[in-house]
């Protein structure tokens, strides 16, 4: 169902629903789109649907074979300042849950958190998701699940030899923008994270998450 538009509605959608949509998504679809029907999805699950005449609700249709091609990755990151670009990436390539870690070089500590779930919407409908990753509330350092923590380990770039991958990882943790202090790399060493090479040069941060992503899918 190439080019029809996505429309992120939320959980529990039901084929014959009428759910009341607010003017831009009735201005998308006529105006910008030129069209009365969409795909509408949710909770893993993805249903036609078209515009009612007066434009205030979309009428739900037949559920569609598309399988929600999202992974059950969960990314730790430290929040950082281009971190819309971080999240947007992260859910183009199917990350489940997203969790603040707020480290000893974390500088970004006011996002806007509102903010960053309607990125993560627009992401999941553009990238043919039939869900949305849920953005958890930040924890902190020491509350990380260390022994199934697979991160990022800048190490590498100044010769420490490292795995390349980690496939079938489900915990990702990538750093701020400053790195990983002393005493976090000995708690992620002493606490049986696996660190994982992300190459030879120094990425930024909103770069290492989708890299580090690919170094762990199956």
């Amino acid at each position: 169902m190439k080019n029809i538009p996505r429309i992120f509605i939320g959980k529990n959608i039901v084929s014959g629903d009428k759910i009341a949509i607010d003017k831009s998504v009735s201005h998308y679809l006529v105006h910008v789109m030129r069209r009365d029907d969409c795909l509408v999805f949710g909770d893993g699950h993805e249903y036609k649907a078209n515009l009612s005449n007066d434009g205030n609700f979309l009428v739900v249709g037949n559920q569609t074979s598309h399988a929600d091609p999202s992974n059950d990755i969960t990314l730790y990151f430290a929040p950082i300042k281009k971190l819309d670009d971080m999240l947007n990436m992260a859910t183009q390539m199917g990350v489940m849950r997203f969790v603040p870690v707020i480290t000893e070089r974390t500088v970004a500590h006011h996002t806007n958190w509102d903010r960053m779930q309607k990125i993560v919407i627009e992401a999941s409908e553009q990238s043919n998701r039939n869900s949305v990753p849920e953005i958890a509330k930040p924890i902190k350092f020491s509350e990380l699940p260390f022994s199934d923590l697979v991160f990022a380990d800048e190490r590498a770039a100044y010769g420490a030899d490292l795995p390349h991958d980690f496939m079938g990882a489900k915990n990702i943790l990538v750093g701020p923008e400053g790195g990983f202090s002393d005493d976090e790399f000995s708690m992620l060493d002493k606490n049986g994270a696996h660190g994982i090479s992300l190459g030879k040069t120094i990425l930024r941060a909103e770069l290492a998450a989708p890299v580090a992503i690919s170094r762990v899918i199956k």
